[in-house]
């Protein structure tokens, strides 16, 4: 009975492996099948560029708008901005209502006169304003 089970088990060894070898093979004409084709598509997308028409001369020239500058506003600049102004409400939590009432008694002070003609100089140069 034990040669029985040994000659049972050296078949059912030779079959695995014999599957196994077979799906090896098959593993490895699939690879060579999908780096043929593309290597085709590598060539035909080649070719298509280089039988690209040329450009009239009618054709204009046009530079691409950055995404962050299309529409109304510039994107970039009002996130700058944001940041900037969450950077100093974060840093000065406590201290901008001092702050205010500083500006506040300023501009009734003495030095008001001249902080009302700088602030009117500035917004008559401002964006939007001619």
């Amino acid at each position: 009975m034990a040669a029985r089970k040994k000659k049972k088990a050296v078949k059912k060894s030779k079959a695995v492996k014999k599957k196994k070898a077979v799906a090896r093979k098959a593993k490895k004409t699939v690879r060579k099948a999908a780096a043929a084709v593309r290597r085709k598509t590598v060539k035909r997308k080649a070719v298509k560029r280089k039988a690209a028409p040329a450009k009239t001369k009618k054709a204009v020239k046009r530079k691409a708008t950055p995404k962050s500058e299309i529409g109304e506003g510039n994107y970039k600049a009002s996130r700058r901005f944001r940041k900037s102004q969450e950077t100093f409400v974060k840093a000065n939590k406590g201290k901008i209502a001092d702050m205010g009432k500083a500006a506040e008694a300023a501009l009734e002070g003495p030095e008001g006169a001249e902080l009302n003609a700088a602030e009117a100089e500035a917004a008559s140069h401002a964006a939007g304003e001619e």
